[in-house]
């Protein structure tokens, strides 16, 4: 099976927000489950969204859905461990583009995980994907 590749060449990866693990994000075998993950990587993109301004449901009435996302582990995390997670943006079209995150250990900055979350703009009002609202597009110069 081919394996996933991330790059961050081009996303500044500008932003950083720590997390812990929670007891909600351990798994059976006791380590960081792929539904933690996700959710803390959800968690870093509504806070690097916040560090920017807006919120989850974009600006003008807009909001983000997620199109596609791709992790790949590195290391298993407990509960109580501190990640760092770097966030950035990257291939940037007009409907949207991606988050990409470098999630890292905060005890010995190890590596943890690479992801990517692709995104659309969706408008609810009218049900179909719209190009970037005017004032996110400003702030991020698409």
């Amino acid at each position: 099976m081919a394996r996933i590749e991330i790059d961050f060449s081009d996303s500044g990866l500008g932003f950083q927000v720590d997390l812990a693990v929670r007891t909600s994000d351990v798994n059976g075998a006791a380590h960081l489950g792929n539904e933690g993950m996700v959710a803390m990587l959800s968690e870093a993109r509504a806070a690097y969204l916040a560090h920017h301004g807006f919120d989850e449901n974009g600006a003008e009435g807009v909001g983000i859905i997620v199109t596609d996302l791709a992790t790949i582990f590195q290391r298993e995390c407990f509960y109580g461990d501190l990640l760092r997670f770097n966030v950035g943006l990257t291939d940037l079209n007009r409907y949207g583009g991606d988050f990409v995150f470098r999630v890292t250990r905060g005890s010995d900055d190890e590596a943890v995980a690479r992801a990517k979350y692709g995104f659309v703009f969706f408008d609810y009002s009218k049900r179909c994907v719209t190009p970037w609202p005017e004032a996110m597009r400003r702030k991020f110069g698409v």
